[in-house]
C-alpha cells in the first residue's frame, strides 16, 4: 500500500478537528441563544451540532484506525474502516433527525408556538456563515485526499449551514407576525437532517457491498483496452477500498507472447491505470488468445 494514501488520511484528520472544534462552539452558542432568545428552531439546530460532535469524533476514529498497515487478519488493510465511519454518522444524524422532527411536529399539533427574539435570526445567519467556511475547507481537502469519511463530514457541514439558514428564516418570520414558522422551521430542519443522512448512509453502504459506478468502470476498461499488446478483455471489475481503487482484470493478449512478453503487458497496464487514474492496487490477469 502506498505511503501517500497514509499521509492523506492523516491529512483528513486536520478536517475532522476542524468540525469538532467548529461544532463545539457553534452548539454552545445556539443552545445559549436558543434557550435564551425562546427559539424552538435554534433549540433544535443547536441539539443537532451536538450530535455531529459525535459523529465527526467517529470520523475522526474511523480514519485513525484505516491508517493502520495490513495485518494477517486484514491483507488489504484498514481502510474501509473510514466507510464503516461514514455509516455510522448517517445513523446519528438520522436518529437527531427523527428527535427534532417527532418534538416540532409535536409542537404543532398542540399549536405550542413560542416568540423568539431576533437576536436568535442574527445568531443562526452567523452560524450558516461559518458552517459554509468549514464545508469549503473540509470539501476541498476530500475531494484532494478522496476520502469518503471525511465528504461525508463535509456533506453535513453543509447541512447545517442550511439548517441554520431555515431556522434563521423561521425565528425572522415569527418576529414578523407568524409564529407557528419556527416551529415550522424545526420540522425544516429535521427533513434537511434525515436528507443528509440518507445521503451518506446510500454512499456507505453501496461501498460496503462492493457496488462501483458504472461509467468510471467503463472509463477504466477503455484504458486497459489501448493499452499497448492487449487483444481484448475477458472480464474487468472494480470496488472501493476506503479511498483507494482495487480493480482485476483478466486481459487477452497474442498466444504467441512469452511469458515475459505477456508480463510486461500486465505491467503496462498496470503503470497507465495508475498514470491515468491513480489505480495503486490492480491485478491483472493475462490469457493467451484461442
Amino acid at each position: 500500500m502506498s505511503k501517500d494514501i497514509y499521509e492523506d488520511i492523516k491529512k483528513g484528520e486536520k478536517g475532522a478537528w476542524v468540525s469538532i472544534g467548529a461544532y463545539l462552539i457553534l452548539s454552545s452558542l445556539k443552545l445559549a441563544a436558543g434557550w435564551g432568545f425562546g427559539s424552538e428552531a435554534l433549540t433544535a439546530d443547536g441539539f443537532n451540532n451536538v450530535t455531529d460532535i459525535v459523529a465527526s469524533v467517529a470520523v475522526l476514529v474511523g480514519l485513525r484506525i484505516s491508517r493502520r498497515p495490513p495485518d494477517a487478519n486484514h491483507p488489504y488493510g484498514h481502510l474501509r474502516a473510514e466507510t464503516v465511519a461514514a455509516l455510522l454518522a448517517s445513523f446519528i444524524m438520522a436518529t437527531v433527525g427523527l428527535q427534532v422532527g417527532q418534538v416540532a411536529i409535536r409542537n404543532i399539533a398542540i399549536g405550542h408556538y413560542g416568540a423568539p427574539d431576533i437576536a436568535a435570526g442574527w445568531v443562526a445567519i452567523a452560524a450558516a456563515i461559518a458552517m459554509f467556511g468549514v464545508y469549503t475547507y473540509n470539501a476541498r481537502l476530500a475531494n484532494r485526499i478522496r476520502s469518503q469519511a471525511l465528504m461525508a463530514a463535509a456533506k453535513d457541514n453543509r447541512s447545517d449551514a442550511f439548517v441554520s439558514i431555515g431556522a434563521a428564516v423561521g425565528i425572522f418570520g415569527a418576529v414578523l407576525g407568524w409564529p407557528w414558522l419556527d416551529a415550522v422551521a424545526a420540522v425544516a430542519v429535521a427533513v434537511l437532517i434525515l436528507k443528509t443522512a440518507w445521503d451518506i448512509f446510500w454512499a456507505a453502504t453501496h461501498d460496503l457491498t462492493d457496488g462501483f459506478d458504472v461509467g468510471q468502470l467503463k472509463t477504466l476498461k477503455g484504458v486497459v483496452e489501448r493499452t499497448e499488446g492487449v487483444r481484448g478483455i475477458k472480464d474487468i471489475r472494480a470496488r472501493l477500498h476506503g479511498s483507494t481503487v482495487l480493480v482485476d482484470v483478466i486481459v487477452i493478449v497474442d498466444s504467441a507472447l512469452s511469458l515475459i512478453e505477456s508480463h510486461k503487458i500486465s505491467d503496462a497496464v498496470e503503470q497507465r491505470l495508475q498514470r491515468k487514474h491513480e489505480i495503486l492496487n490492480a491485478h491483472v490477469h493475462v490469457e493467451p488468445e484461442v
